[in-house]
């Protein structure tokens, strides 16, 4: 897998700015089969920043109904990634 495969997209919420606002923390949705250290290594490659922690979590996917029809979203994986001090990544970018 590449960089791209890797990182899908910086999620970009409120929560989300304050944490890079306050702890230099950004949220980034990954590959499902991607591992910590893979993730680490794709957002290096892709910004140009140095990570100091990676925490990620599995959101399970819910069931909805669209036009009576019952579905199933997927499973998403987020990644909360910890850059060094004056590291940043840009948010209007999109990758």
């Amino acid at each position: 897998m590449n960089a791209f495969d890797i990182v899908k997209t910086v999620r970009l919420t409120e929560k989300g700015t304050r944490q890079a606002e306050k702890f230099n923390q950004y949220t980034v949705v990954a590959d499902r089969l991607a591992t910590k250290t893979q993730i680490r290594q794709a957002v290096q490659e892709l910004f140009k920043v140095k990570v100091l922690s990676v925490n990620t979590l599995t959101r399970k996917g819910k069931t909805k109904a669209f036009r009576g029809i019952r579905g199933r979203q997927q499973d998403v994986k987020k990644a909360i990634v910890r850059l060094a001090e004056g590291d940043k990544i840009d948010v209007t970018t999109r990758i």
